[in-house]
């Protein structure tokens, strides 16, 4: 470790000015030393040129320590923390960051994207089994993949960390290794500040249980707060009484059985993963509590009219400033209505609406093409505009690349295209 004391005290240094952790989030630093070393570990056993490396969650840094040590190596986060996503992108180290609610999807990009996942999940089971599960989901080679787990648990209770090693098992995961008191923490005091970490080896029953696991799931993972294990189930969603009234042609959510029970229904989940195949006018959306950081996602997601979403509780007003391009935005209370705007009459926004109106697809495929019709560019010229952290859906990029989209549709417009090579013609 002497010779890597550079990088322990960068590291150290990233940790300090990183965004405050939230406790809703279960998040405890990990020390600088224990992230250097599970970037040191990674290498030692296994095989890192040309590897691809997953971090299911990211608020100890571990990805950055990674590409520090590991520059051959590509990295990429999924986390549900925007400030960390804006922290890790400004970073300047390549680490490519996806906005992912774990508890509703891992992002498209990292499906079956990585060789090496790594996660140091909610100390729940529920949360582990949740976090482990998305991270065999980000695998693509399922003989040789691994996952690297941080969980500890305190001496006084043993059923726990039982329950916890059940959820490992349930999932049909080899033990391949346990390396004990492993991580060292910043706080967590109640684990004696540290954790064991387990190399975990994925079976060829692991994919099945994936599919059960991730498929049953809640909204409570967590140790504290209102999204925790031990939280009272949220009430009744207000404004039942008038979603009749709106004439939805769509529920999307949770809704009780008996409302509007001819109506077709979509889980949220299948609604962020995939585009609807039918054009309601107006569609009605749930949103439970526990899962609000999801709203801008839902309402890019839909291609109607009119959307109007019910909440537990009244929406964040200026989280929801990115939607501008695509909706006005009224608010009454906890009921949110989203009206579809007219196009934009200047070409930088209407490059930007064509990309958040496609919100599932690539948004450097909607950028291109609406280059190569707005600046007459062969396909091959208008690509390379296109920034690079555009290759991912609209739906997984952080809040902030979607908050700078207009801008950054401008740079596009403003700046010469570079020359097509000889013989191509895009």
């Amino acid at each position: 470790m002497d010779i890597y004391g550079d990088t322990v005290a960068r590291i150290a240094e990233l940790i300090a000015k990183a965004p405050r952790g939230r406790h809703t989030l279960d998040h405890v630093a990990a020390t600088a030393d224990t992230v250097v070393r599970r970037a040191l570990l990674l290498g030692e056993r296994f095989w890192l040129p040309g590897a691809r490396v997953l971090c299911v969650g990211d608020h100890d840094l571990t990805s950055l320590a990674v590409r520090m040590i590991h520059p051959e190596a590509e990295v990429a986060v999924a986390d549900v923390d925007e400030r960390i996503l804006e922290y890790l992108d400004g970073q300047g180290l390549g680490v490519r960051a996806f906005w992912a609610d774990l508890r509703l999807g891992l992002p498209p990009s990292v499906r079956g994207w990585a060789d090496l996942a790594v996660t140091d999940p909610p100390y729940t089971p529920e949360g582990v089994g949740l976090f482990v599960a998305r991270a065999a989901e980000g695998l693509r080679d399922r003989e040789q993949g691994r996952i690297l787990l941080a969980y500890g648990a305190s001496e006084r209770t043993p059923m726990l960390a039982l329950k916890v090693q059940s959820a490992l098992s349930d999932l049909n995961l080899l033990t391949e290794a346990i390396f004990p008191d492993f991580n060292r923490y910043h706080g967590a005091e109640a684990i004696g500040s540290a954790a064991d970490l387990y190399v975990l080896r994925p079976t060829t029953k692991t994919w099945p249980s994936v599919a059960s696991r991730v498929d049953k799931l809640a909204t409570a993972i967590y140790t504290q707060g209102p999204q925790s294990v031990e939280a009272k189930g949220s009430e009744a969603l207000p404004g039942l009484g008038g979603i009749e009234e709106f004439g939805p042609g769509l529920l999307v959510g949770e809704w009780p059985r008996e409302l509007l029970p001819k109506l077709p229904r979509v889980r949220l989940s299948t609604w962020l993963a995939k585009p609807y195949a039918a054009d309601p006018e107006r569609v009605a959306v749930a949103v439970p509590a526990g899962l609000e950081a999801v709203l801008p996602r839902v309402l890019l997601a839909s291609r109607a009219r009119h959307v109007r979403v019910l909440l537990a509780g009244a929406p964040d007003l200026p989280a929801l400033d990115l939607l501008s391009p695509v909706y006005d935005l009224t608010v009454d209370g906890t009921v949110l209505d989203a009206v579809r705007r007219a196009l934009p009459g200047h070409e930088s926004a209407r490059i930007a609406r064509r990309v958040l109106d496609n919100a599932h697809g690539k948004v450097a495929n909607s950028w291109r093409e609406a280059l190569v019709s707005a600046k007459g560019l062969t396909k091959r010229q208008a690509r390379a505009l296109v920034p690079g952290w555009a290759d991912a859906t609209a739906l997984e990029l952080p809040a902030h690349r979607l908050a700078s989209l207009v801008h950054s549709c401008e740079d596009t417009l403003t700046t010469p295209p570079p020359e097509d090579a000889p013989g191509r013609t895009g």
